[in-house]
């Protein structure tokens, strides 16, 4: 229950009533308004952020962070229980304690309130602009939020880009940051690198003697996403924001609530990859009825474009920007009727819900790299691709078509042709889409991280809601959570994905070992994992390409990667060569009831279990770096007295994710909550684990 406390002026004991404890009492946030408006976090009485400035500059009006003084302040606390339509678990604590300051500035009557929350695991704050006769419409020039660390902790980083997330993460000490000193030959298609020294968030960082902190954000919501400006040498870090094409941040009108700012803080990193606060800071679902946002596991048209094997286009040339040429076609093109039915036909055989094909639509001879309006109409099909035989195949073999929007960056035109495009798919049984913004945006000039492109992920969202459709987003702004607002919003991208693998340097073994302590606390990815032909030269022997994990580790990425939209990403002739191995990726369910972070250290290693919201079943996964690794798992999670069988996918005889990346053996035991399970994961491998009681 929320308790609230009675409004209280304070004129004495200043200190005493600006500071805010957790529920446990061990971290602490003190606020300041005298000269300007300050906060400090301590954790255990030590110094995390030491004093760090708050406020803004506002067009028009200049410097917003001085002048106040507190007028007001309410306190409250909550300790509830909700339910996440799809999640990790199926039901979610949260339990804070809270303060609102109301402030006034003197010399304009202009009013601010600052909300500070404080869970067991960090603290958020956010600003408000309440009503008021003499601050009505304002635009922000910058955010002058600040975080100032107080030692050179080991950082987690990629780059302050307006325009992408897909880099391979950096780890070094804060003292090291410098975008300078990186190979950018990385495969990503377009950069908007705002500094030298920047990164975007969530930054994950430890410090010397085990402390683990991570800053980022919540419930942004028409507002840009938070980037953050580093000075190495006092390790200071300072909100960073995509302009619009005027130079300004956002565009705003009182009332106002603007996203959470988060700083979560522990001794244990599983506090913190297992951390549900940036979900307990965003709004409850706006979607009363949800029984038709359901869990998907599917496969699709899209792998064998990666890899060279068919093209999105028509006319067969895989050439972005071949513009003018008649299409006649060559053969190789992906999205034709015979291919898509049969996956459809593997996905209907192995029990899948779902088939997304990518490159069905005209538009891919000329879409990437001319800034061009308009390419894609997302209603017309190519000539091989019959969309209406196509829906009544799948249909016949209980098969969901998953729709692709793939805009180009030209987001005024999707937005043009939104509402046709959901017909079109309503009328043909889509209940799904995949989004790409792949480009520079149109509106030109905007950023992908900038708040007009917020405002349209959530739109899109929003309008798929009223239409019953599931969106996944690929090349968006990274969630921070809103999929507890919109549970439609099932999955997005907004990193750098296993796809990377397949034409680029790749993704080094330490990656997914990461990506849960940064992108996934905001969200679930579609990372499409699964992929089981590792080197690329399988398709062609002059690629050196691979992926960089063993295929145990491509099993466990099911389980240590959370998503309800999980693609098995790899080509079925490739799963037919393995249906042993390929046997845990039909097996592993999607939604959950619970989960263990059992084991966690950010760029190491991670082991999760967790269990499937609708059975006693339970699935493990556990990856490793770059190095082998041995440990022992104790199975006391399992219900006592009952007998499971064990089924476990790990690493085989001289594994190793880059010389022999394919062996794997697979084991059955007998094991019960008193067991200890002993793993050994290769270098850059893995293991997964199938955990169903005896009846």
């Amino acid at each position: 229950m929320k308790r609230f406390f009675p409004l209280v002026f304070i004129l004495t004991s200043v200190m005493q009533a600006q500071t805010l404890k957790s529920p446990n009492g061990k971290i602490t946030v003190t606020f300041s308004a005298k000269e300007q408006l300050t906060y400090e976090v301590r954790f255990e009485n030590k110094v995390v952020v030491d004093v760090s400035r708050l406020g803004f500059k506002l067009k028009d009006i200049g410097d917003f962070s001085n002048g106040f003084r507190v007028v007001g302040e309410s306190r409250s606390s909550e300790n509830t229980t909700w339910q996440p339509v799809l999640g990790e678990v199926s039901n979610i604590k949260n339990n804070y304690n809270e303060v609102v300051f109301n402030l006034l500035r003197d010399s304009d009557k202009r009013q601010m309130n600052i909300h500070f929350r404080a869970f067991d695991e960090g603290i958020a704050f956010r600003y408000e602009f309440p009503k008021q006769s003499n601050l009505n419409y304002f635009v922000v020039s910058e955010e002058l939020t600040a975080f100032q660390l107080t030692e050179d902790y080991k950082a987690f980083w990629i780059p302050a880009d307006f325009d992408s997330q897909e880099y391979v993460y950096n780890e070094t000490p804060i003292s090291k940051i410098d975008v300078d000193n990186l190979n950018l030959n990385n495969g990503i298609g377009m950069k908007s690198i705002a500094t030298r020294y920047g990164v975007q968030s969530p930054l994950m960082l430890k410090s010397t003697t085990g402390l683990y902190v991570n800053i980022f954000e919540a419930a942004v919501v028409n507002y840009p996403v938070m980037h953050l400006a580093v000075d190495p040498k006092s390790y200071l870090f300072s909100a960073l924001l995509a302009p619009n094409p005027l130079g300004e941040k956002a565009y705003l009108q009182a009332p106002y609530n603007t996203p959470w700012r988060t700083v979560m803080i522990s001794k244990d990193a599983r506090d913190i990859v297992g951390s549900k606060m940036i979900l307990n800071l965003n709004e409850p679902s706006k979607i009363k009825e949800t029984s038709w946002i359901k869990p998907m596991k599917y496969v699709g048209v899209w792998w064998e474009m990666h890899v060279g094997k068919s093209t999105w286009d028509y006319a067969g040339s895989q050439n972005a920007q071949n513009t003018g040429k008649e299409l006649i076609a060559s053969g190789k093109h992906g999205a034709t009727t015979q291919n898509v039915k049969r996956y459809i036909d593997f996905a209907a055989t192995h029990g899948f819900d779902g088939v997304l094909v990518e490159g069905w639509n005209t538009g891919w001879e000329d879409w990437f790299g001319n800034w061009k309006e308009d390419v894609f109409d997302f209603v017309t099909p190519y000539p091989d691709f019959d969309i209406k035989e196509i829906t009544e195949y799948a249909k016949s073999k209980n098969v969901k078509m998953i729709m692709h929007h793939e805009t180009s960056g030209s987001v005024a035109n999707y937005e043009r042709r939104l509402d046709r495009a959901f017909a079109f798919m309503k009328k043909y049984g889509y209940g799904a889409v995949k989004t790409g913004y792949v480009g520079r945006i149109i509106p030109r000039g905007e950023f992908h991280d900038g708040q007009t492109m917020l405002n349209h992920f959530n739109w899109v969202a929003e309008r798929a809601a009223e239409q019953k459709i599931m969106v996944n987003s690929h090349e968006s702004t990274r969630p921070t959570g809103y999929h507890r607002t919109y549970p439609n919003y099932i999955a997005a991208e907004a990193a750098r994905g296993n796809e990377f693998n397949a034409w680029s340097s790749g993704n080094p073994p330490m990656h997914e070992t990461i990506l849960p302590f940064t992108r996934l606390l905001g969200g679930p990815m579609d990372y499409t994992p699964g992929i089981f032909e590792i080197k690329m030269s399988a398709y062609d022997a002059a690629k050196k390409e691979q992926v960089h994990t063993t295929l145990a580790k491509q099993l466990a990425l099911y389980v240590t990667l959370y998503s309800p939209l999980q693609m098995a990403a790899d080509l079925p002739e490739n799963y037919e060569r393995h249906l042993d191995a390929f046997q845990f990726i039909k097996d592993v369910a999607a939604d959950w009831q619970d989960t263990k972070y059992l084991e966690a250290e950010p760029g190491d290693y991670l082991t999760v279990a967790r269990k499937d919201k609708l059975s006693e079943r339970w699935f493990l996964g556990a990856i490793t770096d770059e190095n082998a690794r041995k440990t022992e798992i104790s199975l006391d999670f399992l219900t006592p007295g009952v007998k499971y069988k064990a089924t476990v996918y790990e690493d085989g005889k001289g594994a190793h994710w880059e010389k022999n990346p394919k062996s794997y053996a697979i084991k059955t035991i007998q094991v019960t909550s008193k067991s200890k399970l002993q793993l050994h994961l290769a270098e850059g491998g893995g293991a997964a684990v199938s955990i169903v009681p005896i009846p």
